[in-house]
């Protein structure tokens, strides 16, 4: 009986709206015990209402305590508080899969969990050129000296890549895809790992190069964009302000250049392991618009819904190799040491281009 119960709770618990939750608490509060805890019988109506709130209250402001979270008016904290409450559920649900064998990563609270999905997009800042860079550009050709790819590649190990970093609430990803790339290029050829800006790429590498700041861009335009200025400061010199700013570019405080960009074949995950392989870090466009993402902890990140062409969030592939899981890319994301597996995803490979993560990948030529 009780099995019963729990599964008609667990199936309304995943159709519940934030209104749902926020006006019926009895329903919430067994969802709540169930889903962050053990089932508890019902005694009476006070009794469950005031345990709900108590274990909600509790639950809300442990999370504003920890992010440092804080809102203009009791409503806009009881807003937040529900949308919070279906995050957490939607999270736990996943988990009791991954409990079951079901998936193989996990998720959990963190400083997303008060918004909205339509507020977490707009983190999600790649945006595609309407011009056609590629045209021009040479593909990623596997060099005809190397034997084959090693089982694994981690170029953090080789000092390729800086730590992670944090774009705040800004949709400016494709700036850290991007200075990521070129900082592994820089090192392989000077030996010397240099931050890059990308406040530099917010602020100057415009509307001619089709990007738009802290409301999206694209990589292989801020590729090109460093290529015709002739360099990129390096992030000292230019620190990052997370918000659109006045373009303040200086020569002499250049922290690398490049002379382009080679691409590699459009959903290739073959070129984009040899191109990481023999190449080193390498910038990708992924679909990262779904909840599973939004609230990954860790473990082989795989998303049945994601797509392979409409892409809107730009990461950095650091690596790639094989565990227990299966086989993943190692990514670098920009949403801070908090987010993930200390900032990095493990996101399937071989798995038919999981999220687009091998449609438009790409490096500079340095």
């Amino acid at each position: 009986m009780q099995l019963f119960v729990l599964s008609l709770l667990l199936a309304a618990a995943a159709a519940m709206s934030i209104q749902d939750i926020s006006t019926n608490k009895w329903n919430a509060f067994k969802i709540r015990n169930i889903v962050f805890g053990s089932y508890y019988p019902p005694i009476t109506s006070a009794v469950i209402t005031n345990s709900y709130e108590d274990l909600v209250k509790q639950e809300w402001n442990n999370f504003k305590l920890k992010y440092n979270k804080s809102y203009d008016s009791e409503d806009s904290d009881n807003v937040r508080m529900n949308i919070f409450i279906e995050n957490k559920i939607k999270t736990e649900q996943h988990n009791a899969r991954y409990a079951r064998g079901e998936v193989k990563f996990q998720q959990e609270i963190n400083k997303f969990s008060d918004m909205l999905p339509s507020e977490y997009r707009k983190l999600l800042g790649y945006r595609r050129s309407p011009r056609d860079l590629r045209k021009k550009a040479s593909y990623y050709l596997r060099p005809a000296n190397v034997g084959d790819d090693p089982d694994k590649v981690d170029w953090r190990d080789k000092g390729y890549v800086t730590d992670v970093k944090n774009q705040g609430h800004c949709g400016s990803c494709w700036a850290f895809s991007t200075t990521g790339a070129l900082e592994g290029q820089t090192f392989r050829k000077t030996g010397k790992l240099v931050s890059l800006s990308e406040q530099n790429l917010i602020d100057c590498a415009g509307s001619k190069y089709y990007n738009n700041g802290c409301q999206g861009g694209n990589s292989e335009e801020s590729f090109q964009y460093i290529h015709d200025n002739n360099g990129i400061d390096t992030e000292d010199s230019y620190p990052y302000e997370a918000q659109d700013d006045q373009c303040r570019y200086s020569a002499k405080n250049e922290g690398a250049e490049d002379t382009g960009f080679t691409p590699i074949t459009e959903g290739d995950e073959d070129a984009l392991k040899s191109a990481v392989s023999t190449v080193g870090p390498v910038s990708v466009a992924i679909d990262a618009s779904h909840h599973s993402f939004q609230q990954y902890k860790g473990g082989l990140y795989s998303e049945p819904a994601c797509s392979t062409s409409d892409l809107d969030h730009a990461v950095l592939v650091v690596g790639y190799g094989t565990d227990d899981d299966g086989d993943y890319w190692l990514v670098k994301n920009s949403w801070g040491e908090d987010w993930g597996e200390s900032g990095y995803i493990k996101m399937a490979r071989n798995q038919n281009n999981m999220c687009g993560i091998a449609t438009e990948a790409s490096y500079p030529n340095v």
